[in-house]
């Protein structure tokens, strides 16, 4: 009867143990390999570029919009130079470079359970639909919001002109 009182004993021990250890090591800091195992589990060299080929389309729509405005002021040749630099700026990206800056961040806000958490969703179906709607959902966010930036940055704009005007009128 003590044995078997000790065998049950060093069980519930062990299984405390495990589950205590179990619990630190998802309370432990994500480390690198766990934000890489994420990033990977969301395609998110795949996102990125998903996501700027969306946002370009507005970056273009503003360069029209802009050349619209302006054409008396612009060379003829405007639209086209700028539309090859955005589509550079978009093609030319580090995605890797920039996928490497964020492990520190992404470790600084969540634990190892936390990845292995969003590791799970993400498999899950819920989180890839997720991951397939984001594009179209940020392209469609960009598209609605580009008028008011568009709205705001001409207003910043002015007020800068402004400023600068009342600026050199008080030097002279």
């Amino acid at each position: 009867m003590t044995r078997r009182i000790l065998v049950l004993l060093t069980f519930y021990f062990a299984l405390a143990l495990s589950l205590n250890a179990q619990q630190m090591g998802n309370d432990a800091p994500a480390s690198k390999e766990d934000i890489e195992r994420y990033l990977d589990a969301i395609h998110s060299h795949d996102m990125m570029k998903q996501i700027m080929q969306a946002m370009s389309k507005p970056m273009h729509d503003m360069v029209h919009q802009q050349f619209i405005k302006d054409q008396d002021k612009l060379p003829a040749d405007f639209e086209a130079r700028m539309t090859r630099v955005v589509d550079d700026m978009f093609n030319n990206m580090p995605f890797d470079d920039m996928m490497q800056a964020m492990v520190p961040v992404y470790q600084k806000h969540f634990t190892h359970g936390d990845i292995q958490a969003l590791i799970a969703f993400y498999s899950a179906p819920v989180g890839q639909k997720v991951l397939r709607e984001m594009p179209a959902i940020t392209a469609e966010a960009m598209q609605s919001m580009m008028p008011i930036m568009q709205k705001q940055m001409d207003a910043m704009t002015q007020r800068v002109q402004q400023e600068v005007a009342e600026s050199i009128k008080a030097q002279k």
